[in-house]
């Protein structure tokens, strides 16, 4: 029997009724074409995908919660495809795999020689440097920064010294009712003429992204609230 295919789904970053046209129609094409899902939030990818295909019988398919993508999940995953069905991985927001666990499902899958097609969708990391101004030759995202403040502050020292050594864009994300305390800590330690970017609701109705020096928001001042944001850093 020939083995499944792996679809790697892209969802939405934002949950307002704008951002679906952020999707290409062929996505609603793979999700048509699957049997299983490995999904990192079943309530979420469901909800996802009736407003995709409002006719799909949501309990005509296996589910299954990647989580930290565990052994067994790794088994149940390999298992599915060599019986020849089809698998979507969603990831909670963006594409699968990018700072996802997903990821770990797909290198389980290049192990064992599966087609995987990743599917074209949005991405905060791309959109945010498209939108930056900043270096789109070299950069590096980070994920998470520490949650420490003083851990967190030499991080954000050693990003700003790396970015400024090899001219390249550091890249990092944060939990949103963090965000305030973040953009307080790299006003504090970074050079004034260090650009930050800071990009909120990326493809939602209230989408802003925006780069200055750190001065320069020093003077105009921001108060981010709990808005999925991320960070955009070139020294």
């Amino acid at each position: 029997m020939q083995t499944g295919i792996v679809y790697l789904i892209p969802t939405i970053l934002s949950e307002d009724k704008s951002s679906l046209k952020s999707l290409p129609a062929y996505i609603t094409d793979a999700i048509k074409d699957c049997q299983v899902f490995f999904v990192e939030n079943e309530r979420s990818a469901r909800r996802f995908f009736k407003k995709c295909w409002k006719e799909m019988v949501i309990d005509d398919y296996e589910w299954f919660t990647i989580h930290k993508a565990e052994e067994s999940i790794k088994q149940d995953f390999i298992k599915t495809l060599k019986e020849g069905k089809n698998v979507g991985i969603v990831s909670e927001a963006g594409c699968p795999g990018i700072a996802d666990p997903g990821q770990i499902l797909v290198e389980a899958a290049q192990e064992e020689n599966i087609i995987v097609k990743p599917l074209v969708g949005p991405s905060s990391i791309l959109l945010a440097l498209m939108a930056s101004g900043m270096n789109g030759q070299q950069f590096s995202f980070n994920g998470y920064l520490p949650v420490d403040p003083q851990e967190r502050k030499k991080k954000i020292r050693e990003l700003e010294t790396l970015s400024a050594q090899i001219n390249s864009t550091q890249i990092f994300i944060e939990t949103p009712y963090r965000n305030n305390s973040l953009i307080n800590d790299m006003q504090q330690v970074c050079k004034p003429q260090t650009k930050l970017c800071i990009a909120y609701n990326i493809t939602g109705e209230d989408e802003k992204i925006t780069t200055k020096t750190i001065q320069q928001w020093k003077e105009k001042g921001i108060a981010l609230e709990k808005k999925p944001a991320i960070f955009l850093l070139q020294g």
